[in-house]
């Protein structure tokens, strides 16, 4: 027997097996008024009557739904009442301008537009067919108790359309399907062990790729999910205290975020022995991994993966092997990308770019063929990372086009900023390579110090030649107020190192 895999199998288990259980926590300060505490039963039947409004405007399964907004009860909902009706959900990023929230629903075709009434005015000028603004319910919703017209499942049609966050001059659609998602949710609640006794607290942005799939793995397994719109570290430490939160999704910045709040937080630490927290985004340094372990008493999994596969590639958490190491020596393991998940198989190519293949990679990319034949050529999806593996783990050394090569050397700028982080006046530190005459490249650290931290240029330096070969040491240090991130914590090098490279037509030397 074949039946199809869709989005709606989540919500239809949650409705069927959870139905009066309290599924979802919406954020209490938006500008919309929030929705009160939601049954998986009242979940779906928002769904529904977003899936009978879609038919009531004539949208068909197919047409594209973008949705622009911060985390929030409604934005869940869209997920089942868009693309688990067999249209096309686009969640785009809320950070960025108006010019490229156009383009993104420019580029999907989107026939409907669905804005945070917290951005609505900004995007004024970013049109569709259909706009509407959330929290406006009586023009997104049909009538109580509307049924939306069935549809022909079919798991191998998009779901939704993630762009990436765009390194390149134009950001590209990601197609994922709805055996993706179905893939990506399962394997991702096998490895976090995600039990209905579990209460997840969405700091991660759901417009990112679909919140790494957590609004559909823990819809399906009945989990209470705690809705937070904007990150704030003690604020995360407040609701996993007054909501019993047991795991959450969160870039390294957001990490950081917890551990500065958690200096200041009186009385004893929120979720010792019960959080865990998935870290993605960027390579930790062990420091922060360690301090997970010792100052909050939790979990730390690290996993790695992009928007164009699901995007759970890896998984690396700690094992009984493991027990009877210190803190710092697991965290030197968990520090690796990890071990490819079920059904994930890896490989790297003669460059040391890391390929992958699974169900959880990509159709393709929206209207661009060329760029989905180059990303998927082979046979492989091409992740333009760097990495090595060895017993099975993978790690990430760095982005290809981020490698520097000094005198004729490849350094990892992600090695050299784990050097420069151990430092304890650093808070935060990007390293790149900058043009230079006689070796090509030299290798310059970009350093935010931590509050009333003091450290000279030449004591970096010189850290750095202790604790490394010295041809991977610094050979200029800048100090800057802040570093440039993406909206899920991700250090923008193409916008930190575009002024050192201004004005040639290579950028590398």
């Amino acid at each position: 027997m074949l039946v199809p895999m869709t989005v709606s199998d989540f919500i239809d288990r949650a409705r069927t097996v959870y139905g009066e259980r309290v599924g979802v926590v919406d954020e209490p300060d938006q500008v919309a008024q929030p929705l009160p505490d939601l049954t998986y039963a009242q979940v779906a039947a928002l769904a529904e009557r977003q899936a009978a409004r879609l038919d009531e405007l004539g949208v068909g399964v197919g047409d594209r739904v973008a949705i622009v907004s911060h985390n929030a009860a409604r934005m869940l909902v869209a997920f089942f009442g868009v693309c688990g009706s067999g249209r096309v959900l686009v969640p785009v990023n809320f950070r960025l301008r108006p010019d490229e929230v156009r383009y993104i629903v420019e580029h999907s075709g989107a026939r409907v537009l669905l804005v945070d009434p917290e951005i609505d005015a900004a995007l004024g000028s970013v049109t569709a067919e259909h706009r509407f603004v959330l929290g406006d319910d009586d023009a997104v919703l049909a009538a109580e108790g509307a049924e939306a017209a069935p549809w022909e499942r079919d798991e191998n049609a998009t779901a939704t359309i993630n762009y990436t966050s765009g390194t390149t001059a134009r950001p590209k659609g990601v197609q994922i399907t709805h055996r993706n998602i179905w893939t990506n949710a399962l394997t991702f609640a096998l490895h976090a062990g995600v039990t209905d006794r579990d209460v997840y607290l969405h700091t991660l942005p759901m417009f990112h790729a679909n919140g790494w799939g957590m609004p559909f793995a823990t819809t399906g397994l009945g989990v209470k999910q705690v809705v937070l719109r904007k990150v704030d570290g003690a604020e995360i430490l407040r609701r996993v205290r007054d909501h019993g939160v047991t795991f959450m999704c969160a870039a390294p910045a957001v990490v950081n975020a917890v551990l500065d709040a958690a200096t200041t937080w009186e009385g004893d630490l929120p979720g010792r022995g019960r959080v865990r927290i998935i870290v993605a985004g960027a390579p930790p340094p062990t420091q922060t991994v360690a301090r997970v372990e010792a100052e909050l008493g939790w979990e730390f999994i690290q996993i790695y993966g992009l928007t164009e596969t699901s995007p759970l590639l890896t998984i690396n958490r700690t094992r009984a092997e493991w027990d009877d190491l210190s803190t710092e020596e697991r965290a030197a393991k968990l520090v690796r990308a990890g071990a490819p998940a079920l059904g994930v198989s890896l490989r790297l190519a003669p460059d040391h770019e890391v390929l992958a293949r699974s169900n959880v990679v990509l159709e393709g990319y929206w209207d661009q063929p060329e760029e989905s034949a180059r990303a998927l050529e082979d046979g492989w999806f091409h992740t333009g990372d760097g990495g090595t593996i060895e017993d099975g783990y993978l790690t990430i050394s760095d982005r290809k086009k981020d490698v520097i090569i000094t005198g004729g050397e490849n350094v990892s700028s992600v090695e050299v900023e784990d050097v420069i982080f151990s430092h304890p006046a650093v808070t935060e530190v990007a390293v790149i390579g900058v043009p230079d005459e006689k070796w090509g490249e030299t290798i310059k650290a970009l350093v935010v110090l931590a509050p009333d931290a003091e450290v000279t240029e030449a004591e970096l330096v010189a850290w750095c030649k202790e604790r490394a070969a010295g041809y991977k040491a610094p050979t200029s240090v800048e100090f800057r107020d802040e570093l440039a991130r993406t909206a899920t914590g991700k250090l923008q090098k193409f916008k930190l190192r575009a002024p050192y490279w201004e004005g040639r037509e290579r950028q590398v030397n």
